[in-house]
């Protein structure tokens, strides 16, 4: 049946049971796609799991792609939807961040219960194809904007355009790392542990008369990352990038070989297989992130400008042309569980190195009392995310990158702006993504 002058097929009719089993599509779709990768999961694995066959659920849903488009919008619509009540409920920047952090820590409550649906994470939102990835990117923007504009108030009136842009990314980029931390604990605990992170990205890290910034980048000790380049290390460096753009399935062995403009041959020459390099490529950034949390723990000076200095030097890194870091977000792509967990066992023992670091400052004075566990994934999670600063900042640099970015990170987003007089504040960038 076609409607009106032939325009194409009518939608189907949305009756109480099609939304219902649309619902329980979605619902498992999150799943799958969130344990093996938009790439990874098949539409027939997401049927059966649901107790369909694969021409039930192209009936909702005509390919995996649109699948994947309507599991992230469902969940960018829910952090919108956070930041748009979090917005009404205050005036003040705290109260708004409490209140959305409040929300969002009964919401993964409620999901841990089995309340509400799951909500898929932007892991792998970078696997998606055109056309799809830029309708889910201009509604993240969107989303991203209303998260900015929490930020607004009397105490960041003086913060321009890119300053908010920042911190924003600050904001979503913990909320993103606490939807995985906050499942160590238990849910009745989640609101004590959203206010413990409130409070951090609020106060940040140093006591009271802690200066700013901790220690110089500019000593030698502090550079890190492999003092020889060749071409092993750039293949590794080609495929941290496509892989924290096009996740563990989307960078192919010819898209790595392509971007250094060499021949698939070379590629063979130095790795058996593309797991061999990416593993290589979690041991590269595990390797740069051990020298820096091990200078921070043997080198001078107070727990804080050692906690400062290791961060700042990781940031540093991400935007130089040595970096990036491979994303902890490549994890969930992963095809081998075993070295999913590997990985994730690896990334949580550093940020215990890194909290370690800021009970030292406790220990001295210099950091003042807090949740050194929570604050240490909301730093790395931060850390983490400057891989993708330059969507947001596009002219972020080394050399501006401390006052735009490491500075709240480490001081809490209501430290003073980057520039005496910043510009008005503008819009977003056409695209983006978390």
């Amino acid at each position: 049946m076609s409607g009106p002058s032939g325009a194409g097929p009518l939608a189907p009719v949305q009756t109480p049971r099609y939304q219902e089993k649309r619902e329980a599509i979605l619902d498992a779709a999150v799943r799958r796609f969130d344990e093996h990768g938009v790439r990874g999961a098949t539409l027939a694995d997401i049927a059966g799991s649901v107790g369909l066959v694969t021409n039930s659920v192209t009936y909702y849903y005509r390919k995996k792609e649109d699948l994947a488009t309507a599991c992230f919008e469902r969940s960018i619509a829910a952090f919108d939807a956070l930041a748009t009540q979090a917005g009404a409920a205050a005036d003040d920047v705290p109260q708004r961040l409490q209140h959305f952090f409040g929300a969002y820590a009964q919401r993964l409550a409620d999901i841990e219960a089995g309340r509400h649906p799951p909500l898929l994470s932007f892991n792998d939102i970078r696997a998606l194809p055109a056309p799809h990835d830029g309708r889910v990117f201009a509604a993240y923007t969107d989303m991203f904007r209303r998260v900015r504009g929490l930020l607004k108030g009397p105490s960041t009136r003086a913060l321009g355009r890119e300053d908010l842009n920042a911190r924003a990314h600050l904001v979503l980029s913990v909320a993103h790392a606490l939807r995985n931390a906050i499942g160590r604990h238990e849910t009745d605990e989640y609101p004590r542990i959203a206010a413990r992170v409130v409070d951090h990205l609020l106060r940040g890290l140093p006591a009271t008369g802690a200066a700013w910034p901790p220690v110089p980048l500019a000593e030698p000790p502090w550079r890190l990352g492999p003092e020889a380049g060749g071409t092993l290390d750039a293949f590794l460096r080609a495929a941290t990038v496509l892989v924290n753009e096009q996740g563990y399935r989307g960078a192919s062995v010819d898209k790595i070989s392509a971007r250094l403009n060499v021949t698939k041959g070379s590629f063979y020459h130095h790795h058996d297989t593309k797991h061999d390099l990416i593993t290589e490529c979690f041991e590269r950034s595990f390797g740069v992130m051990r020298q820096a949390l091990r200078r921070a723990e043997d080198g001078p000076g107070t727990g804080w400008s050692r906690a400062g200095a290791a961060a700042r030097a990781l940031v540093h890194f991400q935007l130089s042309d040595d970096g990036p870091l491979l994303r902890a977000t490549a994890t969930s792509a992963l095809p081998d569980q075993a070295h999913r967990r590997r990985v994730t066992r690896t990334l949580h023992r550093l940020g215990q190195r890194y909290a370690s670091v800021l009970v030292d400052g406790m220990v001295d004075g210099s950091i003042r009392p807090l949740d050194p566990t929570v604050a240490a994934e909301a730093v790395i999670a931060c850390i983490n995310a400057a891989a993708e600063l330059h969507r947001w900042l596009p002219a972020a640099t080394v050399d501006s990158i401390d006052a735009q970015y490491v500075r709240p990170m480490l001081e809490g987003v209501l430290c003073p702006p980057s520039v005496a007089a910043p510009p008005a504040l503008g819009d977003l960038p056409p695209r983006g993504c978390p």
